[in-house]
């Protein structure tokens, strides 16, 4: 696999909106051409060259070429976006909606990601190795469609309103959560490994959540099943004990389920 690294020289106070940093646009192009293609820096368009050394050699196929971003990224927007093929690694932290509408591929984010990641993904795989903020794989505003498939992993904590609509695909949260996961969830799983502060599936009307941690405050909504052990789900098996809930009965037809880890959880129990 091809690799092209990308050295930032700084990060400009405006912040930069990079949607040309992927795969796809890289693909067929000589490292001279990259270095021209145009990122925006506030109301103007610039070289990329003007904030990023450009290494490495290129691939006729997006499938073929991976990106490293070698270094710090924090006040750069959109890495990712719509990609298809191939892969990026950030070395560093990224700002908001790092792989965005994403189709295929896979994008490493190794430092923190700020809000929106993963918005509308389609496909693909994101990982942020670090922690994320508000509206993880949520839909963009004033829609009703979130991530309608692929896989987002975060191993730190995240803040809300993540897979907000989420319609399908798979989101792994490993540590800890804010207000209202899967809010508006029509379709796919959404795992959280740590604890939830609140309104967890907030007028859900289908999907799959899994809580192993513990929700401080849960919605009245929900009808309570029973207790289920070594739960299925998205073909993988979850072990031990949880709470079953069905609901969001606030919104008419609703049919999502909420497993809640028994651990530290007997509150929620009616």
């Amino acid at each position: 696999m091809s690799e092209i690294i990308l050295t930032p020289k700084e990060q400009p106070q405006v912040p930069l909106e990079a949607k040309n940093i992927t795969p796809d646009a890289f693909a067929g192009k000589t490292i001279d051409e990259i270095k021209e293609l145009k990122i925006w820096h506030g109301n103007i368009q610039v070289a990329l060259s003007e904030f990023f050394d450009v290494d490495g050699e290129s691939a006729e196929n997006a499938s073929e070429m991976k990106i490293i971003i070698d270094g710090d990224v924090y006040n750069t927007k959109r890495i990712g976006q719509k990609m298809t093929a191939g892969e990026i690694t950030v070395k560093g932290n990224v700002n908001m909606y790092v792989g965005v509408e994403m189709k295929g591929g896979k994008l490493t984010v190794e430092g923190n990601a700020a809000s929106w990641a993963g918005q509308d993904m389609e496909g693909g795989e994101l990982v942020i190795m670090g922690n994320a903020e508000d509206y993880v794989g949520a839909a963009y505003r004033g829609d009703w469609r979130g991530m309608s498939g692929g896989k987002i992993t975060v191993y730190g904590n995240v803040g809300s309103e993540i897979a907000e609509y989420m319609n399908g695909g798979k989101m792994i949260i490993k540590g800890n959560v804010a207000i209202m996961p899967g809010v508006h969830m029509n379709n796919g799983v959404l795992i959280i490994e740590g604890n939830v502060v609140a309104r967890v599936g907030g007028e859900m009307a289908g999907g799959t959540i899994v809580v192993k941690g513990v929700i401080n405050e849960f919605l009245a909504g929900f009808k309570y099943i029973g207790v289920e052990k070594e739960i299925e789900v998205d073909g993988e098996t979850i072990p031990g004990a949880f709470y079953k809930f069905k609901g969001d009965h606030a919104t008419k037809g609703a049919n999502g389920t909420v497993y809640a880890a028994v651990a530290g959880n007997g509150h929620i129990v009616p």
